[in-house]
């Protein structure tokens, strides 16, 4: 307690030590918070949220918020480091505990129904990577499907146009792997498909699988594959397919999409915000362990033996993709309205991940609209914030790699814009992730029944020769499996448990106080209830449902990438 005879005036900076002759020299602490109450009465919060070591000042700054800030904090939490071991986490939890947890075992329905081609279809929609399919209105070139190959499949009567012009067709095209060379298997590269598939929307409402085509290029050599084809050889085009989306799921969807581009959000934050910006205070619970996920992930995946490099692509060939998918990344396809849209799903029924993640997309807008309203009253003051425009500026050029016609914005013109794009960093690393990431135990228990792995002794180059036991060779031996190599990513992802202080902080929590002000902690306790409605909602829906879509209940999602 520090008394005074008279008033000290507005109190804007604390600074803290650690004294190390008090304690023992290799003691670190960890500070919460400061509160300090004025002899006048007022309580004023100093949010510190970081690790005191000795000798080190650390310079704090009061819980209101304040834009374009001239006083830049440093925030030791996320201190540049080179390699994992110099990562400080307290506590060891159960890594088992934390996956089952997270990850729900497979249902009975799933190991009943894998062969079935309603459920296939479903999986493009629900699975955990419903990105790619697409409502199409003609067949591409090189896809050259005729009206007698899918006629027994059609509504009796209607031709092959007519269901175009209703918009009963949809398309999953994996062209980006079209090109890109298998890793050396027995020094031969293996063959990676980058297969078309033609999929429909029947009476019932289904969508099914009607055509399958393995390569990009026809040939005799490459056929289009048809349900009325023997059982085994429309399995294994199917596999092939299932092949491709693991692929790119996970070096696209997953790792690139939500964990890489992420980081760039966070490293620019960290470099153009005060810790008493507001915008830092509303996204930093975001980007809780991202730097540090994300180096393990780049050893256990990326690295000279990750994961990456026992799949078909192996680690170049999953580079290359991952290069090529970052060309063609666009702002508005990682904002799920703007994605629908474009892809024509609308209207598709049955389609979980868009109903559940638009209604998210919305509850998070109206969150971020009232916080970001209580700062910027004016688009002159966004203008003016030269730390917010630094930042955008900075991931324009690092993220989105300065081209403009992938349409993020170079500088932030009005409120609105500053809305829409922190709305989709939120719902990037916390909805997006567990849409694509929730999934996975249960995705890799279902291809592992389904066989979809590496493929190196079947090719699926003629008909109708195949037999089960060539979809069983199809599968590789145990080295080379896509499948198991997805095993050993969770296995990996028990090593990284290890390092994290493990507390689960769901969407819409807020355990850190940064914030002061009582009207954005009355908008931070209207997020929280419109999230609990909503998950309310979805298990009210979910408990008719034979196959549950569960990765998007709010009380499934976390509110940043911990795993």
């Amino acid at each position: 307690t520090v008394k005074t005879g008279a008033p000290l005036g507005k109190l804007l900076l604390l600074k803290i030590e650690k004294d190390p002759r008090f304690w023992r020299k290799d003691d670190e602490w960890f500070c919460s918070k400061i509160a300090v109450t004025t002899p006048e009465g007022e309580t004023l919060l100093f949010p510190c949220y970081q690790w005191l070591s000795n000798d080190e000042v650390v310079e704090l700054r009061g819980g209101k918020g304040l834009v374009d800030n001239s006083i830049k904090t440093h925030d030791p939490f996320f201190s540049e480091f080179t390699d994992t071991e110099e990562l400080k986490f307290k506590g060891i939890v159960s890594s088992k505990d934390l996956l089952m947890s997270s990850f729900p075992a497979p249902s009975e329905y799933l190991f009943e129904h894998w062969k079935d081609d309603d459920f296939y279809g479903y999986q493009f929609l629900n699975g955990v990577n419903p990105h790619l399919i697409k409502r199409c209105y003609e067949l591409p070139p090189n896809f050259p499907v005729t009206e007698e190959m899918v006629k027994p499949y059609l509504e009796i009567g209607m031709p092959l146009h007519n269901e175009f012009k209703r918009g009963n067709m949809f398309l999953y095209d994996q062209k980006i792997l079209s090109g890109i060379p298998g890793r050396l298997y027995h020094g031969e590269r293996l063959p990676l498909p980058a297969p078309l598939c033609l999929l429909y929307l029947n009476p019932e409402k289904k969508l099914i699988p009607i055509a399958i085509q393995v390569h990009q290029q026809p040939s005799e050599d490459n056929p289009i594959f048809l349900p009325s084809d023997s059982e085994t050889d429309w399995l294994l085009a199917k596999i092939m397919v299932k092949n491709a989306d693991m692929m790119t799921h996970q070096a696209i969807s997953h790792l690139k999409n939500t964990h890489l581009i992420s980081e760039s959000w966070a490293m620019s934050l960290f470099r153009n915000f005060p810790l008493i910006h507001p915008i830092y205070k509303l996204l930093i619970p975001h980007f809780r362990w991202i730097l540090h996920v994300n180096a393990l992930a780049r050893e256990t995946l990326l690295g000279p033996s990750g994961s990456f490099k026992m799949v078909s692509l192996g680690l170049d060939g999953t580079i290359e993709l991952m290069r090529r998918a970052q060309d063609e990344l666009t702002y508005s396809s990682l904002c799920i309205p703007d994605d629908i849209r474009a892809r024509g799903l609308e209207s598709i029924p049955d389609f979980y991940y868009r109903d559940d993640g638009l209604k998210l997309w919305d509850i998070i807008h109206r969150f971020v609209n009232s916080v970001v309203g209580h700062f910027y009253r004016s688009n002159d003051e966004v203008v003016k914030d030269s730390e917010l425009q630094g930042w955008i500026h900075e991931i324009f050029t690092h993220c989105f790699l300065g081209s403009k016609r992938l349409g993020c914005p170079e500088a932030f013109h009005c409120v609105e814009e500053v809305v829409k794009f922190i709305t989709m960093v939120i719902f990037t690393v916390s909805v997006q992730h567990a849409a694509v990431n929730n999934g996975q135990v249960k995705r890799l228990k279902s291809d592992s029944k389904s066989l979809s792995g590496s493929t190196e002794e079947t090719s699926c180059k003629s008909k109708p020769k195949v037999f089960f036991f060539d979809i069983l060779l199809s599968a590789v031996n145990v080295s080379g499996s896509s499948v198991i190599s997805g095993f050993e990513y969770f296995r990996n992802l028990k090593r990284l448990c290890l390092f994290l202080q493990y507390r689960q902080v769901l969407l819409g929590s807020y355990p850190d106080e940064r914030f002061q002000e009582p009207e954005i902690k009355q908008m931070m306790e209207g997020f929280q209830a419109g999230l609990s409605s909503l998950s309310d909602d979805i298990k009210a829906r979910n408990s008719k449902l034979g196959v549950p879509y569960t990765y998007l209940d709010p009380s499934q999602i976390d509110s940043s990438i911990i795993k």
